[in-house]
């Protein structure tokens, strides 16, 4: 082989070698750092670049997705004195690959102990009902101060979640015993209220019973006070009427008045369920008196239809 043929074949080989050295090839959800001669110059973002070989090197490649960072649980005193085991995970993202390389030495580490002295710092200055009842307010607190910290980082936190507040046994044993104790209350508070409900209800149904009944009662009596008026009135009436045909016909009359009253008190007595015993008068002459005075007055009631009757029209008759 000559000298030439051997040149060639170095002169490629370190072609090759320049090119697999300053051609770089950056994959999706990724950016590298460029550094010359250890200081950092550019960042690559995804594609195909070209650097100058054994001059600039590759210093970090930086993840540029969501990651989850998982919080270790940690105990935490609450601002009255409890005693809580407390984990949490947080979601951030990388936006500046350069200060996320060069801010930090190790990012993962220093976002951890942020959110576990973050979180003792937040729920020290709670109460345990308060601590397990916001939950979403120790989230947002969490947020903003550690995204806060860490943007000089070229980091952005998305989201941070408390997973679990864990009380200890006799803290939960206690809870529970408040807890049935504050339902067995609202139960006997919603039995009285409903037992209160049932007597006020029950009063105002016999308040309008007794409204309704008086109402009745009064109409009642009004109705029996007209029905008794207009009994007077018909009574007075007859007794008028009565009183006229006395006047008018004299003993007849008379006799006819005895002799209704007479039957009239014969069947009261005897439609009476209790025993009795009549005494009929005697004397049967004032009985055929009273008939026979009932008979001469309709006589003298037909015979006067009849003359008034065959009266001619216009007529007057005599006064006599």
């Amino acid at each position: 082989m000559s000298g030439a043929l051997i040149f060639v074949l170095a002169l490629v080989l370190v072609a090759l070698v320049l090119v697999f050295a300053g051609v770089k090839t950056v994959s999706q959800g990724s950016n590298w750092t460029i550094e010359r001669f250890g200081r950092y110059t550019r960042t690559l973002s995804p594609g195909l670049h070209l650097i100058v070989p054994f001059m600039d090197t590759v210093g970090r490649k930086m993840n540029m997705q969501e990651n989850v960072l998982d919080i270790p649980g940690q105990k935490v005193i609450t601002k009255d004195n409890a005693s809580v085991q407390v984990d949490a995970v947080a979601f951030y993202q990388v936006i500046d690959a350069a200060r996320a390389a060069y801010e930090v030495q190790n990012l993962h580490l220093a976002m951890i102990n942020l959110a576990l002295t973050n979180i003792r710092s937040v729920m020290g200055n709670m109460a345990l009902d308060e601590a397990l009842s916001k939950r979403n307010d120790i989230n947002n607190t969490l947020l903003a101060v550690i995204d806060q910290a860490t943007s000089p980082w070229g980091v952005k936190v998305l989201r941070i979640e408390v997973k679990d507040i864990a009380p200890p046994e006799d803290i939960v044993l206690a809870m529970g015993r408040q807890m049935k104790a504050e339902r067995e209350k609202r139960a006997t508070i919603l039995e009285s209220e409903g037992v209160r409900e049932s007597s006020i209800q029950r009063a105002e149904g016999e308040k309008q019973s007794a409204i309704l009944t008086a109402e009745g009662r009064r109409e009642a009596a009004f109705r029996d006070a007209e029905a008794r008026e207009r009994m007077a009135e018909a009574e007075a009436k007859a007794t008028s009427v009565v009183a006229q045909a006395i006047a008018g016909n004299g003993v007849q009359a008379t006799n006819y008045f005895l002799g209704t009253k007479y039957v009239e008190a014969l069947s009261k007595m005897g439609s009476s369920p209790n025993a009795k015993v009549f005494f009929l008068p005697v004397e049967a002459a004032g009985i055929m008196a009273s008939i026979a005075g009932i008979g001469e007055l309709a006589k003298e009631a037909q015979a006067r239809g009849v003359e008034a009757a065959s009266r001619p029209r216009g007529s007057v008759p005599n006064a006599g």
